[in-house]
């Protein structure tokens, strides 16, 4: 039988820990070659309302150690941004994310499960930065300058609080409301253990923090990179690609100060044109030889760390399916342990090949 997986399933059965270590484990394996990750596919269409486009998002790889290969199809209505908006909204008629991932087996071809998309693919993102910081920043770090209060803003304040003993956490985003009922949901969540502020202004989130980190759906640089100082690791998660050739959250001033560059794919960087970093490679004001992979300092082939002369500024750059296999190995173990109705008979979801098998044929899909 193949299972559904439900956000809440995820939510109860993967902890910010084990996703963190899943993706140590997607990574590491990417960089030995043992992972398969293909760049992510985005697209628009034509939407009966002009003033909207429909909105593809699609994943493929494979994480062999897990088991588990995987396809995440996203769908969505958008409304893009425009002169009185600056921001791509994501608006489906319904109130409902429309994302599905499909666990294969790596050893049989078979469906194990179609698992929601939506809580996993803010929990991946944010426990991606947190290895990183694990990686990168020095044990002693203790201030943390967030942007943004969503989904994304959230997961990147469990994950990175989870993996350094911050003191401090600087909130900005452009809404007062939302900023007020993120701190406040935060203090009640660290039960007081870290000090938690309201930033008016994005400058207050850059001077004197450790690590910045940007988790917004800006289309453009959230702060001044002229205020980044020796030492401190730079962290934003918004990219350009084929839907949106400008999108960035980081200006040029960061990119020259950065010592080191990380990003999750090289490859990826190339297949989505993201002209944020390439067009700065191009005219010579950073080096090719300053960018390397996570999984390559996750697997200890390079060395960078924060705290020292420049800053490092890890872009994390794209999602890459081998996140939703090596996480959704554990959530679909646990599950089945546990045991769930919620069950669709696997021949549904295949052609059953039977009479062509015996009389010999072994016809591709």
């Amino acid at each position: 039988m193949t299972i559904i997986i439900t956000d809440d399933d995820v939510a109860r059965h993967l902890s910010m820990a084990d996703c963190i270590g899943a993706m140590e484990t997607a990574f590491r394996d990417f960089s030995a070659g043992d992972a398969v990750n293909l760049p992510r596919a985005r697209y628009q269409a034509r939407h009966p309302d002009p003033e909207r486009r429909y909105f593809a998002n699609v994943h493929v790889g494979a994480v062999p150690s897990a088991g588990l290969a995987c396809v995440r199809a996203g769908s969505q209505i958008i409304t893009p941004p425009s002169p009185t908006n600056d921001r791509r909204l994501y608006e489906n008629p319904r109130p409902f994310c429309w994302g599905i991932v499909i666990l294969f087996d790596i050893a049989t071809a078979e469906p194990l499960a179609l698992m929601h998309e939506f809580h996993l693919s803010g929990m991946r993102v944010g426990a991606t930065s947190g290895l990183a910081v694990d990686k990168i920043a020095p044990e002693g770090v203790k201030t943390l300058g967030l942007f943004g209060t969503g989904k994304q803003a959230g997961a990147a304040f469990d994950a990175i609080t989870s993996v350094r003993d911050f003191d401090r956490v600087v909130v900005h985003s452009p809404s007062a409301a939302h900023r007020a009922e993120f701190v406040a949901r935060k203090r009640k969540d660290s039960g007081g253990r870290i000090d938690i502020v309201d930033a008016a202004t994005p400058d207050l989130a850059v001077t004197g923090m450790d690590v910045v980190c940007c988790c917004t759906t800006a289309m453009g640089p959230v702060f001044d990179g002229a205020l980044l100082t020796d030492g401190q690791l730079v962290i934003s998660i918004a990219n350009s690609d084929a839907t949106n050739r400008t999108r960035t959250e980081v200006d040029e001033a960061t990119y020259r100060k950065a010592g080191t560059i990380v990003v999750n794919d090289w490859e990826s960087v190339i297949d989505n044109d993201q002209r944020e970093l390439l067009d700065l490679l191009d005219a010579g004001v950073i080096d090719r030889d300053r960018i390397v992979e996570l999984g390559d300092v996750v697997s200890g082939k390079a060395t960078v760390r924060s705290g020292g002369e420049g800053i490092v500024y890890y872009k994390n750059n794209s999602g890459l399916a081998i996140q939703f296999a090596a996480a959704g190995r554990i959530v679909y173990d646990r599950v089945m342990a546990e045991g769930t109705n919620r069950q669709i008979p696997t021949e549904w979801l295949g052609t059953d090949l039977g009479t062509l098998y015996a009389a010999g044929f072994r016809p591709s899909p």
